[in-house]
């Protein structure tokens, strides 16, 4: 595992950067959440709530706040039912927008446990807040970097292996439907606003389909009697490109009756990033943990508005 940590070194020198899974919401779901507690003399998981602070900031400066209230609640030795509620604050060159994210619902169980590893299998699901076109400006749609939802029922499978010092999850999230937002160039060129030039630097995202993803997350933990550290990596693959309606008869560039679905060129392939956390234990009932991703591969276009320059999260757990 040593070459782990020579990419973690080596990325380290690298600008601060998320895919944007903390929106997406499946590695931070059930099985796949990072720096996940392991004690092999406790056969029930302790209920938890949690409340998070999540920043991240694009390339196109758009600021992005989150906070999560989470609730992990155990039945019996073997399941854990994992609820988020997320509330998104997006703000950029076009404005500020705010309301309730994605509501994320996860069942967890535990399959084999040992004196030496756990083995958890998750299947979840997100529900949307809105149908991602709540955010206008002037009546017109704004790119998914402004939008508090994504806009879809997604379907969460996951699963994963803890020890002591490792972690290894594996993820898969499929949108089961396409989403309702309405960006697309032609609209603003249309109206000749004087901030053409900077909307088209977001791909359009018109009826957006996102692709398919699957996800692993490899962790290395060190664990003190009140200090608790992770480093590991998260590679991110959308194994279809996402699709969205666009006019495609340069022509008539303005004729929205002439939509037809188009796959973006570019969404698809890998996202690579280094987690590092860092957590304290008050006590047995709370603690606090600091997150931090750190680029290393980014997609081309991200027509979800899911890609980060930098991101960070700090945690309060209360564990009852």
């Amino acid at each position: 595992m040593r070459w782990i940590f020579f990419i973690l070194t080596f990325s380290a020198f690298e600008p601060l950067f998320s895919q944007g899974c903390s929106d997406a919401g499946f590695c931070t779901m059930g099985a796949m959440k990072p720096d996940q507690p392991y004690n092999q003399f406790s056969k029930i998981k302790l209920r938890t709530i949690e409340l998070s602070q999540y920043y991240g900031i694009t390339h196109f400066n758009n600021h992005i706040w989150v906070s999560t209230l989470e609730a992990n609640i155990s039945l019996g030795d073997k399941y854990v039912v994992q609820a988020k509620v997320p509330y998104q604050i997006s703000s950029g060159h076009l404005g500020t927008y705010q309301s309730l994210s994605d509501i994320s619902l996860s069942l967890t169980r535990k399959v084999i446990s040992t004196d030496y590893f756990d083995l958890n299998i998750t299947i979840g699901t997100k529900i949307p807040s809105n149908n991602g076109d709540r955010q206008q400006f002037q009546g017109r749609s704004l790119p998914m970097y402004y939008q508090t939802s994504l806009g879809t029922h997604d379907l969460i499978l996951g699963a994963s292996i803890i020890s002591r010092k490792w972690l290894l999850a594996v993820g898969y999230q499929q949108a089961l439907d396409p989403n309702q937002n309405g960006f697309w160039w032609g609209e603003w060129k249309k109206n000749d606003p004087a901030d053409t030039s900077y909307i088209l630097r977001y791909a359009q995202s018109n009826n957006l389909k996102r692709g398919k993803d699957i996800m692993v997350r490899i962790e290395r933990n060190f664990r003190f009697s009140r200090f608790n550290a992770s480093i590991g990596l998260l590679p991110i693959y959308r194994l279809t490109r996402d699709i969205v309606a666009v006019v495609p008869n340069p022509s008539d560039p303005l004729n929205p009756s002439l939509f037809t679905n188009k796959k973006t060129t570019g969404s698809d392939g890998l996202a690579l990033s280094a987690i590092y956390t860092l957590g304290y234990h008050f006590n047995v009932n709370s603690s606090v943990k600091l997150l931090i991703g750190n680029r290393i591969v980014q997609r081309e276009k991200n027509p979800d508005g899911l890609s980060r320059e930098f991101v960070t999260s700090f945690t309060y757990s209360y564990r009852f």
